[in-house]
C-alpha cells in the first residue's frame, strides 16, 4: 500500500471524539442557522463564515456566543458519555408565550451489524470520508436556510430556549434545571434530511404551529 493510500485510509477512520466534534460544530451552526433565519434576532448581529463549503451565519452578541458555547461544552461530555439523546430549540413567542416552532435534533447511535465470519463488526473503527459527511451537512445546513420558504411568518417577538435530553445516568451540571418539553398544540412537522458520522446519526425534524387540532412533541 502506497504512503497515500495509507494518509487517505486513515483520514477515513472515524472516532467517537471525532465524530463529537461533528456533531457538537452541527448544532452550533445549526442553531445560529435557526435563530438567523427565523428572525430570533436582529440580522445585523450575525457574521457570515465559511463552513461546510458554504457560507453560514454565527451571531457576533458576546453574551449569547458564551451561552451556546457553554451548552456546547456540555454536550459534547454527552456525547462521549453516550448519553445524549436530543436537543431541541424552542422559539416562543414573547408577547403570547406560545411556542411557535420546536427544532428537534435527534442523536441515534449508530449500531453496526456482525460480519459474515461471525466477528464483532463493532471491534472495527467505522470508516466514512470527511468529504461525505460535510456533504450530507450542508445538505442539512441548506434546507434550514430555505425553511423561510415553507415555515409560517412569526408575527411576533421572539425568544428561544435549548431543551436537552439525556439518559438517565447522565449527570446533569449545576444551573441546568427540568423543563416541560413545550410541546404545540395544533402543529405541523417537516422532517428534514439526516446525516451520519458512522457513530452517530442527527435527524432534524421542525414543528410549527397550525390550524389543526393535532398535539405534537
Amino acid at each position: 500500500m502506497t504512503s497515500v493510500a495509507q494518509a487517505s485510509s486513515t483520514e477515513n477512520v472515524i472516532t467517537l471524539r471525532g465524530s463529537t466534534d461533528v456533531v457538537t460544530d452541527f448544532f452550533y451552526y445549526a442553531v445560529n442557522s435557526v435563530l438567523y433565519q427565523r428572525g430570533v434576532y436582529h440580522p445585523d448581529g450575525f457574521a457570515r463564515e465559511a463552513k461546510y463549503g458554504i457560507t453560514t451565519l454565527v451571531t457576533t452578541d458576546e453574551a449569547l456566543k458564551k451561552y451556546l458555547d457553554n451548552v456546547i461544552k456540555q454536550l459534547k461530555e454527552w456525547l462521549l458519555e453516550k448519553e445524549l439523546q436530543r436537543l431541541v430549540l424552542v422559539i416562543v413567542g414573547t408577547d403570547s408565550g406560545d411556542t411557535l416552532e420546536r427544532w428537534t435534533f435527534n442523536v441515534h447511535k449508530e449500531e453496526r451489524p456482525a460480519l459474515k465470519d461471525g466477528s464483532n463488526a463493532g471491534d472495527q473503527q467505522p470508516r466514512k470520508s470527511q468529504k461525505a459527511i460535510t456533504q450530507e451537512i450542508q445538505n442539512v445546513i441548506r434546507q434550514i436556510t430555505s425553511s423561510v420558504t415553507f415555515l409560517p411568518l412569526l408575527d411576533e417577538p421572539c425568544s428561544f430556549d435549548l431543551l436537552v435530553y439525556t439518559g438517565n445516568d447522565a449527570t446533569v451540571p449545576s444551573g441546568w434545571d427540568d423543563s416541560d418539553p413545550r410541546c404545540i398544540k395544533d402543529s405541523s412537522e417537516v422532517s428534514l434530511r439526516s446525516f451520519s458520522t458512522k457513530i452517530h446519526k442527527v435527524d432534524t425534524v421542525v414543528s410549527y404551529k397550525n390550524k389543526t387540532d393535532e398535539e405534537l412533541c
